[in-house]
C-alpha cells in the first residue's frame, strides 16, 4: 500500500510539472506497466483530479482544470515562495480578501516542516521591503538566484551568524569574504547583501547571483544597529555609484499628482514644474533601457526630453519604424 500510494503522488506530480505525457513516457518514468498506469490515473480520478486520456499515435495524459481544488503537489522552494507571498499579502492588506489570504497561510505553514518555516521567517523579516525598479533596467534576462542560498543568507541575517564565501565582482575577479550579514534587499529585479565586511572595517553590498561557496560559521556576532530604509539606502547608493548609468529628463504634460497616480513607485522622484507640468528623472544601463521607460506614460500625454543621448537615439529608432510600418 505505501508503494501504491507513493507511486500515485510521483504520478501526479509529474502530470502536474509538465502539460501532456504519452503513456510511454510515464511508463518507463514509473518502471511500472500500462495496466498499473491506468490504475493509478483511476485513483487519482477518485481524489478528485481530472486526469484526461488521450488516444493515437501521441495518445497520454494530462492534467485538466477541475470544478473544485484538489491538493497540489509542492516541492520545499515552491512551498516558501507561496508562503513568503502569503505573507507578505496579509501584511499588505488584500482588500476585501483579508480572511482568504490568512486561511490559506494557515493551511500551508500547519504542514510545512520547521526548517522551512525558519527559512520563510528569515526571508520575511530580513527581506527590506521595496518595489523593484522599471523591468532589469537594459532589458537583458536577469540572472537567477538560488532560492536555497537566499533562504541560507536570511537565515544568518536574522541569526547574526558570521559566514565566508567567495564573490565574484562585475570584472570578474574574485576574492574571498568574512562578513556579518545584515540584511537582503531586491534592487531592480536584483537581489542584494548588506553586510559588513571584516576584512575592509566597512559596509558592502553584494550580488547575491555572484556568491558562491558559501560556509556557514556558526560564530554569532553583536548586530550594529541599522533599519531596513537605511539598509536600503546603502544599497542603492552603493549600486547606483558601480553603473555606468545613462541619465535623462521627462517634462510630461500633467499635473504631478495625476502622473504620479500612474505610475506608482516609479514614479517616486517626479518634480513639479507647474501646475500642469511635472519632470520625471529617469535612469538606466543603457539608452534603450531609457527608451523602454518612456513606454510607462499614459498614452496621449504629451512629453519633451531633456537628455541629449536618448534624444539622438530616439530620432534613428524613429526613421527605423516609419520604414518598417511602410
Amino acid at each position: 500500500m505505501a508503494a501504491t500510494t507513493s507511486r500515485t503522488l510521483e504520478l501526479l506530480s509529474l502530470l502536474q510539472s509538465h502539460r501532456h505525457w504519452t503513456a510511454h513516457e510515464l511508463v518507463d518514468r514509473l518502471g511500472v506497466s500500462e495496466r498499473t498506469l491506468r490504475r493509478d490515473v483511476e485513483r487519482l480520478r477518485e481524489l478528485g483530479y481530472g486526469v484526461e486520456s488521450l488516444r493515437g499515435v501521441a495518445g497520454g495524459y494530462r492534467l485538466e482544470a477541475g470544478t473544485g481544488l484538489p491538493p497540489l503537489l509542492l516541492s520545499d522552494d515552491e512551498g516558501v515562495a507561496i508562503a513568503v507571498g502569503l505573507r507578505s499579502q496579509a501584511t499588505a492588506g488584500l482588500r476585501g480578501a483579508e480572511h482568504t489570504t490568512l486561511s490559506a497561510l494557515a493551511k500551508i505553514e500547519q504542514v510545512l516542516p520547521p526548517p522551512l518555516r525558519r527559512r520563510i521567517e528569515a526571508l520575511q523579516s530580513h527581506a527590506a521591503a521595496g518595489a523593484p525598479p522599471l523591468g532589469g533596467r537594459d532589458g537583458r534576462p536577469v540572472p537567477a538566484v538560488d532560492p536555497e542560498l537566499l533562504g541560507l543568507l536570511a537565515l544568518a541575517c536574522r541569526d547574526a551568524e558570521r559566514l565566508r564565501f567567495r564573490y565574484t565582482d562585475a570584472t570578474g575577479g574574485e576574492s574571498a569574504r568574512s562578513v556579518e550579514p545584515y540584511r537582503l534587499v531586491p534592487i531592480a529585479r536584483r537581489w542584494y547583501l548588506l553586510a559588513w565586511d571584516r576584512d575592509r572595517d566597512d559596509w558592502r553590498t553584494f550580488r547575491v547571483d555572484r556568491v558562491d561557496h558559501v560556509f556557514q560559521t556558526r560564530v554569532r556576532f553583536e548586530p550594529r544597529p541599522i533599519g531596513d530604509e537605511e539598509a536600503r539606502e546603502r544599497v542603492e547608493r552603493a549600486t547606483r555609484y558601480r553603473r555606468s548609468s545613462v541619465r535623462a529628463r521627462v517634462v510630461v504634460a500633467m499635473p504631478l499628482a495625476e502622473l504620479a497616480a500612474h505610475l506608482g513607485w516609479w514614479g517616486r522622484e517626479l518634480e513639479a514644474v507647474d501646475a500642469g507640468h511635472c519632470a520625471w528623472p529617469i535612469e538606466a544601463d543603457s539608452v534603450e533601457g531609457l527608451a523602454m521607460g518612456l513606454m510607462w506614460l499614459p498614452l496621449g500625454a504629451e512629453y519633451r526630453i531633456e537628455g541629449e543621448e536618448l534624444r539622438a537615439f530616439l530620432a534613428v529608432q524613429a526613421a527605423r519604424f516609419a520604414d518598417a510600418a511602410r
